[in-house]
């Protein structure tokens, strides 16, 4: 990532009052454009708006969809809600980490697909329910995981 394009990303962002580009918005273009935000490219980014690398690699660590590391073309985020758990979540984690042969957090070797346990991704009426890449589904059973991953290879 070079200090150019990181300028010229920065450019693109809406200002926000006091003229510096709003953080969130900034990130998730960088990140858009690179896959993810190094510290390096954190550290750049705090030179060129002046905002504090303290601030910025703060809200890329707090933020569940801001990554400080390469993730998988496919990211798989399998819910785990109250209504996700009550209906088969921990056999289904199981079974995906087993058929992907990663655990949550990791990312494939061939760097296809990484997969995380997420908080909530407001499908209750759906559970249990997974999101890949912006793609909701819902009414998991392992057959249907099976299917979903055998397309995303």
């Amino acid at each position: 990532m070079s200090s150019d394009e990181i300028g010229m990303i920065i450019d693109e962002v809406i200002k926000g009052p006091d003229g510096k580009p709003l953080l969130l918005p900034l990130l998730y273009k960088i990140q858009e454009k690179f896959g993810y935000i190094s510290k390096n490219t954190a550290h750049e980014i705090a030179k060129k708006t002046k905002i504090p690398f303290s601030t910025i690699y703060g809200v890329i660590t707090f933020y569940d969809m801001l990554y400080t590391e390469p993730k998988g073309k496919h990211i798989i985020r399998i819910c785990n809600s109250p209504s996700c758990y009550l209906n088969n979540l921990v056999t289904l984690i199981k079974f995906l980490e087993l058929l992907l042969n990663i655990k949550s957090g990791q990312t494939t070797k061939d760097k296809k697909i990484s997969l995380e346990i997420v908080s909530c991704l407001g499908c209750c009426d759906k559970s249990p329910a997974m999101m890949i890449n912006d793609q909701v589904y819902g009414n998991l059973n392992e057959h249907k995981i099976k299917k979903i991953i055998s397309r995303l290879r």
